[in-house]
This record gives C-alpha cells, structure tokens and sequence, in this order.
C-alpha cells in the first residue's frame, strides 16, 4: 500500500534541502554557515557548536545549537531548512541516549564534552603492532 502524501507535502517538497534531513543528529558538533546580509554586502559566519535539540518536521523542522563563549552559552535555534543557512558541517559525532540534550544547559567547560560515537571514528591502521612483531623475529633469528 502505498503511503498518502497529503497536499501540504506535496506545497512544502520545492522548498525543502534533501541534503540536510540526514546530514547530523542530536550530539553532533557542527558547524552552521549562516548568510550574514551588511547593507549591501553578504558574507558567511560560522557558528560551531553543539546540536541539543531537533524540534517540528517538514518545512517547519528547527534544530538548537549550543556553544560557550567565555563561560557564557550562547544557543541559536535555526529553521533546517532556512535560506539564510549556506551548509552545516558536521565536525564530530557525539555518543547520545537523550534526545534532548538540555541537561548541557546546567554545565560549564569541560563536563559539557560529549564522548564520541564510534562509528564515526575512522578505525587507525596500528604503526606499533607490526614493529613489535619484527623485534621478535629478528631475536629469535639471532638466538638460532
């Protein structure tokens, strides 16, 4: 059966940016390039934090960044599919159980870390096992 796709969908579809539905999820550094208009002038400033929230879907789908400044927060809430928004990197992937992270709010420096989740972490081919391995064998070729 296939699935109803009710007019409102089908008014939002021009307007929505496939590429950002998937691209990052809660506990995910990111890095916002926002379209910044001075007089005549447009440019693109970054904001790099910490993505606490997803909220809404469609074309009214917002996410909530989070990042300190000074020991201060400072958080931005942004619709996904804003045009004032050039790209959003995602810098790192953090390791999640909430789907709200508000909890960030009450802490400062260090505790505010996210540990990383491991299947972004690209497995590193070990430099020491292999040279170990070579050790042994040429002390064992020495001692025959």
């Amino acid at each position: 059966m296939a699935a109803k796709i009710h007019l409102k969908q089908v008014a939002e579809m021009p307007d929505l940016k496939a590429n950002r539905k998937d691209g990052f999820t809660i506990g995910d550094t990111v890095d916002v390039h926002v379209k910044i208009v001075e007089g005549e002038k447009e440019r693109i400033q970054i904001f790099t934090g910490i993505v606490i929230s997803r909220k809404g879907s469609g074309l009214g789908e917002a996410f909530t960044v989070r990042r300190l400044v000074g020991n201060e927060g400072v958080e931005r809430v942004w619709p996904l599919h804003s045009p004032s928004i050039d790209k959003i990197e995602v810098k790192k992937s953090g390791k999640v159980r909430r789907a709200k992270l508000y909890y960030l709010r009450d802490r400062v420096g260090k505790a505010t870390r996210l540990a990383e989740n491991e299947s972004s972490v690209k497995p590193r081919a070990s430099a020491v096992a292999p040279k170990a391995e070579k050790k042994k064998d040429e002390k064992a070729e020495a001692k025959a």
